[in-house]
């Protein structure tokens, strides 16, 4: 008779839990869509291929965002080209090569760590780092390490969590037909893991293209009418664009709410519609590269 009581408690328990997800799930739908609907309300109107191609300027009505959105694209892809690599490389060392030791242990805390530390803190080490001691000046390439080691540890301790879920009987049966330890990653750990490592690489470069903060204290412009060299121009180094002043559509965004005029807010609307397809394209591309990472492995 306990027991039956005790079973009819633990159903009854899983059944609220249940009942309350769902809720705080639905709560967290409906305050997401009324946000994107009270920005396309605002805003929607206001994109157009003027708006995409202008530079900003005093005037809201011909203001643009086409320095915004080039610059997240620039920043975005050298952060990529830094942090993906690296963070990838750096989860597999701590998870197959890495002894189990103090000093493991103590770096592997670390970085969890740093996982939670405010994106401010991260600006205010790339100001002193990069900006000043580097004479990287505030360049496209500090923006893009800084947002490296912002999101450097959300890749890393993705990746190590999806290579845990490796069994590891398959690293045995590799090791008993004479592979070696890279062989076995190389061939089995890294394609059965792909699928996890792309979602903390989406997680983390969705993170990165929003941040506002940190590129504000490196001294990214908030009214910048000009777009970094042409890499591929006669008259230019390739590398020139790296080093060239930049802002990106947060910050675009930030300095448009702050003016007082209503017009101005409306091009901050309409600028966070584009960020948001923005990040969705992005994050689009990389779950149709999981994708077909899977299904290249199931065939």
């Amino acid at each position: 008779m306990i027991e039956v009581s005790n079973l009819t408690i633990r159903k009854w328990i899983d059944f609220l839990f249940q009942i309350v997800g769902l809720l705080i799930l639905f709560l967290a739908l409906v305050t997401l869509l009324s946000l994107i609907l009270d920005l396309s309300t605002k805003g929607l109107h206001r994109i157009d291929w003027a708006f995409m191609t202008h530079f900003p300027s005093r005037f809201p009505e011909r203001a643009g965002i086409l320095s915004a959105w080039v610059g997240s694209l620039l920043v975005i892809l050298l952060t990529s080209f830094f942090v993906i690599p690296l963070g990838i490389a750096a989860g597999i060392y701590l998870e197959e090569y890495a002894p189990k030791n103090f000093f493991s242990t103590f770096i592997e805390l670390n970085i969890v760590n740093l996982a939670g530390i405010p994106s401010i803190t991260f600006g205010l080490m790339a100001l002193g780092f990069f900006v000043y001691t580097l004479n990287f000046g505030q360049s496209i390439l500090t923006a893009g390490l800084t947002l490296s080691l912002l999101v450097l540890p959300i890749i890393i301790v993705t990746t190590r969590e999806a290579i845990r879920t490796i069994p590891q009987t398959i690293r045995e049966a590799a090791f008993g037909l004479g592979a070696s330890r890279w062989q076995v990653i190389q061939h089995h750990v890294l394609p059965y893991s792909s699928g996890g490592i792309l979602t903390g690489v989406i997680i983390a470069l969705s993170r990165a293209i929003g941040e506002t903060a940190p590129l504000i204290t490196i001294g990214a412009l908030t009214f910048i009418a000009f777009l970094p060299p042409n890499p591929l121009g006669t008259d230019q180094n390739f590398y020139d664009w790296i080093f060239s002043p930049f802002t990106v559509l947060p910050i675009q965004m930030f300095n448009w709410v702050s003016r007082p005029q209503s017009e101005f807010h409306v091009n901050a609307a309409a600028t966070g519609l584009i960020l948001l397809l923005l990040t969705l394209v992005l994050n689009a591309v990389a779950i149709f590269i999981r994708f077909r990472f899977r299904r290249r492995i199931k065939w």
